[in-house]
């Protein structure tokens, strides 16, 4: 399997080629007569650990370009997007300059 390292693929993309990797790996090993419970639940444990990876990764990068568009906003550097919505806490200040 190759991989295309020019472009981003997105989490899915990453997912969907773990478990096409692992059920590639399990029908080799059952075309080879070595498929065994133990087999399946090692794969089945490799598809879930990378699988939380990518989730968390997905988060981070999801976050961070959130806090980086939000930070650029609020400096001026942007504009508000039109469909952003600024919501108050109650009983915070109301800006930055207020103690």
């Amino acid at each position: 399997m190759s991989v295309d390292t020019s472009r981003a693929i997105s989490s899915q993309e990453r997912l969907a080629e773990i478990v096409a990797a692992a059920v590639e790996v399990a029908a080799e090993s059952a075309e080879a007569g070595t498929y065994t419970t133990e087999v399946g639940r090692t794969l089945v444990a490799v598809v879930g650990k990378v699988g939380a990876r990518i989730a968390i990764d997905a988060e981070v990068r999801g976050f961070s370009g959130g806090w980086q568009e939000a930070m650029a906003v609020a400096a001026g550097a942007e504009p508000a997007p039109r469909s952003a919505r600024v919501v108050r806490m109650p009983g915070q200040p109301d800006g930055p300059e207020s103690p």
